[in-house]
C-alpha cells in the first residue's frame, strides 16, 4: 500500500528471550499473566516483521508505536504494576541476603536463582495475572490486541540488553537498585555505602496544629517546624487510574506531558530557578512547550490540536529555543527605535560581511543574503533568516553583533 510508513523498526528476530530473564518474561507472558493467548501469534508476528517502532520504558509502563493496516501507527501502551515500598524493601532484602545475587546485580546481569529467592520472599519479580494491562488505541477488542503483544515480545528484546528493564518496570532505576543494594551490603558490613549520602538531619517532630491556632494561646511559640527541603529532582506523574474517553479532546498522554512539564517548573521555583514561566502569555507558554517538540514526529498534530498553523508555530517554537521569551518577543514585536549607535554596531558588522544593508529602526537588512539583525530592548543582537517568506530566528542571540557573522557567512554560502 503506498503512502504508509512503518516507525523506524528495532532489529527483526527469529526468536525472542537470548538470556534467561528473557525468556522467563515470555514464560510469564504466555503462561502467568492470562492473556488472550490467540493473539500471542499474531503479536511474534508483529514483532519479527519490523512493525514496532522504538519502545519508550518508564517506571510502571512501556510505550510504543505500532503500524498496523491503517496509515497512521497505532499507540500501544503497556502497563506493569510498579512495587509497593514494602515489596522493594523484601526484593532488596533477598538480593543481598545472597552474595551471588548482588554480585550478578551489581556486574549488571541476574541470578538464576534470584526470581525463586524473592518468591521465597513474598515478591514475584515476574508479572502475574493482572499485572499486566496492555492498551492500544486500534479498534479490537481483544486483550492483547496483536499490536500491543508484539509490544510485550519485544520487551523481551530490551530485557536481553539490560536485566533492570524488569526492576525500571517494577518501579526503580539502574541506579536506584544499585545504590539500594550497596546500602545494604554497607550496612551489614557497619560502614557507610561508597559514595552514598551522608545521612541528613532528623526529621522534624513538628508541633501539634491546635497548640498553634487555640484561641487561649497568645504566645508565638519558641520555634516553628522547619519547611522540608526541595526535593533533588522533579516528581514524576503517575499514571492515571483510567484512560480518558476516546475520541475525547484530551489525551492520556497530553495528561502526562504537561504533568510532567509542571513538576519540573515546580522543580526549578524550588530551587531558585527562575519563576517556573508563571508570567508568560498564553502564545508564549505555547511556543515553550512546542519547543521541546520540534524535529519529533507528531509536531504538525500537535499544532492542529493547540489550534495553531504548524508553521506559525514552528516558527515561534525555533525562536524559543534560540532565546526563549526575548527572543519570542524580538520575532514578533513591532520595530522600536534604540540608540542609534547601539544600531550602528549591527550595521557596520553586516555590511562589513555583505555589502550595503536597509536599515530601519532595530532592524538591519541584507535582503539579498536573506539574513536580519535586530537589536532586542534587552540589549543583545538577534540573527533572524527569511524562510518561505517569513523571517526566523534560528541562533542564539549576542551582545556583539561580530559574533554571529560567522553563522550569517554559512548562510550566505549555502545560499
Amino acid at each position: 500500500m503506498t503512502g504508509r510508513r512503518r516507525p523506524a523498526p528495532a532489529r527483526p528476530r527469529l526468536r525472542f528471550g537470548a538470556t534467561w530473564w528473557g525468556r522467563a518474561w515470555i514464560e510469564a507472558l504466555e503462561q502467568r499473566a492470562r492473556i488472550d493467548p490467540n493473539r500471542l501469534p499474531r503479536g511474534r508476528a508483529y514483532a519479527r516483521s519490523g512493525a514496532v517502532g522504538a519502545l519508550t520504558i518508564a517506571a510502571g509502563e512501556v510505550s510504543a508505536p505500532v503500524q498496523g493496516t491503517r496509515a497512521t501507527p497505532y499507540a500501544v501502551r503497556l502497563r506493569v504494576r510498579e512495587f509497593s515500598e514494602t515489596e522493594w524493601d523484601r526484593t532488596l532484602g533477598a538480593i543481598t541476603a545472597q552474595a551471588g545475587h548482588a554480585a550478578a546485580l551489581l556486574d549488571g546481569e541476574l541470578d538464576p536463582g534470584i526470581v525463586a529467592a524473592l518468591t521465597s520472599a513474598g515478591v514475584a519479580l515476574l508479572p502475574a495475572a493482572g499485572e499486566l494491562g496492555p492498551a492500544c488505541s486500534c479498534p479490537d477488542w481483544a486483550n492483547p490486541c496483536k499490536h500491543a503483544a508484539a509490544v510485550c515480545y519485544l520487551v523481551a528484546d530490551r530485557m536481553d540488553q539490560d536485566p533492570f528493564t524488569i526492576f525500571h518496570l517494577r518501579g526503580r532505576s539502574r541506579d536506584q537498585v544499585l545504590a539500594g543494594v550497596r546500602r545494604r551490603r554497607a550496612a551489614e558490613r557497619g560502614g557507610p555505602a561508597s559514595g552514598a549520602r551522608t545521612a541528613g538531619p532528623a526529621a522534624d517532630p513538628g508541633v501539634e496544629a491546635r497548640g498553634l491556632f487555640t484561641r487561649s494561646q497568645r504566645a508565638t511559640p519558641a520555634s516553628l517546624p522547619l519547611p522540608p527541603p526541595p526535593p533533588d529532582r522533579p516528581g514524576r506523574p503517575a499514571s492515571p487510574a483510567t484512560e480518558p474517553p476516546a475520541g475525547g479532546p484530551v489525551r492520556e498522554e497530553d495528561l502526562l506531558a504537561l504533568a510532567a512539564d509542571a513538576a519540573r517548573r515546580a522543580f526549578d521555583l524550588c530551587h531558585g530557578r527562575g519563576d517556573g514561566g508563571l508570567d508568560l502569555s498564553v502564545d508564549a507558554d505555547l511556543a515553550r512547550v512546542a519547543a521541546e517538540r520540534v524535529g519529533r514526529a507528531g509536531f504538525d498534530e500537535f499544532a492542529k490540536r493547540a489550534g495553531v498553523a504548524p508553521r506559525r508555530l514552528m516558527r515561534q517554537a525555533l525562536a524559543w529555543r534560540a532565546g526563549g521569551a526575548a527572543a519570542l518577543a524580538v520575532l514578533d514585536g513591532a520595530p522600536w527605535h534604540p540608540a542609534p549607535e547601539a544600531v550602528d554596531e549591527g550595521q557596520a558588522a553586516l555590511s562589513g560581511l555583505l555589502g550595503p544593508v536597509s536599515r530601519r529602526g532595530d532592524r538591519v537588512t541584507h535582503r539579498g543574503a536573506g539574513v536580519q539583525l535586530r537589536y532586542g530592548p534587552d540589549g543583545l543582537w538577534y540573527l533572524l533568516r527569511w524562510r518561505a517568506g517569513l523571517w526566523e530566528v534560528h541562533d542564539p542571540p549576542a551582545a556583539d553583533p561580530q559574533a554571529l557573522m560567522a553563522a550569517i557567512a554559512e548562510t550566505a554560502r549555502a545560499g
